[in-house]
């Protein structure tokens, strides 16, 4: 599957960008194990990031940002197969699962709740 990996980006960080780089690190800490479960993981900010400043970006929050971040995760939620949505406040996530459960996508909440990534503790 095509999973949108969901959570606190920018949320709770004052536009910090040291703060907004410890919230993506959070965000790929489940991607290798999605990968290694056979799955493809994408975060919007993977996609957005690029765009925005090819585009012109100047700061965290200025007209091009809002024009790009959030339709970035909407157009890829058109291609996704299912969402993990990360703890923590987040307006953009929050939205994420809110587009996904409109469109019949389903929302894990716990990476051991994705087909594949099941936590096996030794015996």
């Amino acid at each position: 599957m095509l999973i949108l990996i969901a959570g606190p980006y920018r949320s709770g960080t004052g536009d910090d960008p040291e703060k907004m780089a410890a919230n993506l690190r959070v965000l790929e800490a489940p991607s290798h194990a999605l990968f290694a479960a056979g799955h493809l993981p994408v975060i919007g900010e993977w996609v957005a990031l690029p765009i925005w400043h090819v585009a012109g970006g100047q700061h965290v929050g200025d007209a091009l940002y809002e024009e790009i971040f959030h339709p970035v995760a909407g157009r890829l939620l058109a291609l996704c197969d299912a969402v993990l949505r990360l703890p923590g406040a987040s307006k953009g996530a929050d939205n994420d699962v809110r587009i996904a459960t409109e469109r019949g996508i389903p929302v894990f909440y716990r990476l051991e709740d994705v087909p594949g990534c099941a936590i096996v503790t030794p015996a």
